[in-house]
């Protein structure tokens, strides 16, 4: 579970593997609601560079990552681990990039420290070829939270 209390997101998170063309999918359409992890990835507080995605908006209206613009420094982002800890990241910048412009290593590269991207569809919209960038939010690793022990009793 992927969630920002900010903006009052609480979503399910899927695996998703790199396309042929060594780029991350958005989780399907009939799944907007949800984020998806890169599974090859590191996993949520691990070292490394986390990369989860979502879609901005579908056909149908606003989707899982439409509010990630209202973001700002400082705000809260925590991931569920498998192991049932959360991985407690804090925001330190959201940037725009245009496709055609995408700094891979920025957004990708390892910065010796957990880190996390969040990426969403961005920039100019074009019926025919889609979104014209990227909205991408870097966050570090704050903490790591043991599960409530009163959550698991019920």
């Amino acid at each position: 579970m992927l969630t920002i209390p900010y903006l009052s997101l609480k979503a399910p998170v899927m695996d998703l593997r790199l396309d042929r063309q060594r780029r991350l999918p958005a989780p399907p359409d009939d799944k907007a609601d949800r984020v998806g992890w890169n599974a090859d990835g590191p996993a949520p507080g691990e070292r490394g560079t986390a990369v989860a995605v979502g879609h901005l908006d579908t056909n149908s209206g606003p989707a899982v990552f439409a509010g990630l613009t209202e973001l700002k420094r400082g705000v809260l982002v925590e991931v569920r681990r498998a192991d049932g800890r959360t991985a407690v990241y804090t925001v330190d910048a959201i940037k725009k990039f245009e496709k055609a412009h995408f700094p891979n290593k920025e957004v990708y590269g390892a910065r010796g420290r957990p880190e996390l991207r969040l990426i969403t569809c961005g920039g100019d919209y074009n019926r025919r070829t889609g979104y014209s960038g990227n909205l991408v939010v870097f966050a570090h690793l704050k903490e790591i939270r043991e599960p409530d022990k009163h959550s698991r009793a019920r």
